[in-house]
């Protein structure tokens, strides 16, 4: 991952502190730049379908799916991805990612 994350210092920092640490330094600075074992691009379709499947289905999700575009997964992948993930996390839930995904692919 090539920028720094900052996001839970940004929103976070003063009142959680130690959260917005491990958020920007462990999660997003050591576990995310680990791309010798799994590309970027591979974590952001895992990440995606993660939160989708766990009904996280708010502007986290949308983040990580404009992630995946920037890191090259296509618009076509994006709904394959989808698609499948829908029988396994549950319909409803990919209707809302759908929504996001159109929203990120047609900008």
């Amino acid at each position: 991952m090539a920028e720094k994350v900052t996001a839970g210092r940004d929103i976070l920092g003063e009142f959680a502190p130690k959260f917005a640490e491990l958020n920007d330094d462990v999660l997003f600075g050591q576990v995310w730049s680990r791309e010798e074992q799994l590309s970027t691009r591979d974590r952001t379709i895992v990440t995606v379908t993660a939160l989708m499947a766990s009904g996280v289905l708010d502007s986290s999700l949308q983040g990580h799916i404009q992630r995946a575009k920037d890191n090259g997964v296509m618009a076509e992948e994006m709904v394959e991805i989808l698609t499948h993930a829908a029988f396994y996390a549950g319909w409803p839930k990919a209707w809302a990612a759908f929504r996001m995904a159109k929203e990120v692919y047609t900008d």
